[in-house]
């Protein structure tokens, strides 16, 4: 397989694996030691931003899912000479807001432990999200690379 055919095939994956990722736990929280621990992944905390915070909700739309999936399907349309190749800075800078948002929740993460109210565990989902972002980044490294080749 060509290095096109490897980066397409890796793109076209996340079309698959960042939807699972907005659903998996990105972490378990809990007040209390004694009880359960709920889980929380990007939708859930969505649909809990959009009864409080709108605002913040619609940065964190547009970090976690649209920014992500828009670069994907940009990618897809380079790959497949549906796209120029000039739209790449702008899809490297959608891969870099959907990496704000890995960052957000890491701070969120460590913000809570430091205050010690509660009780907050990492779960798989938060690292198959930071990986679909790091895999998106590096797809679209590798795409602008093979441009200049």
């Amino acid at each position: 397989m060509t290095r096109l055919g490897w980066l397409r095939l890796a793109n076209l994956s996340l079309l698959v694996l960042f939807p699972v990722s907005w659903f998996a736990p990105l972490l378990r929280a809990g007040l209390l030691p004694l009880f359960g621990l709920s889980e929380i992944s990007v939708i859930s905390g969505l649909q809990s931003l959009w009864k409080t915070d709108v605002f913040l909700a619609l940065l964190v739309t547009l970090f976690a899912l649209f920014a992500p999936m828009l670069k994907t399907l940009g990618l897809a349309l380079i790959h497949f000479g549906q796209m120029r190749r000039r739209a790449l800075p702008w899809l490297t800078v959608l891969g870099r807001l959907a990496m704000a948002d890995v960052f957000l929740i890491a701070l969120y993460i460590t913000v809570a432990k430091g205050i010690g109210v509660g009780r907050i565990e990492t779960a798989w989902g938060l690292y198959l999200f930071t990986a679909c972002i790091l895999a998106s980044l590096a797809v679209g490294h590798l795409t602008g690379k093979s441009t200049r080749d």
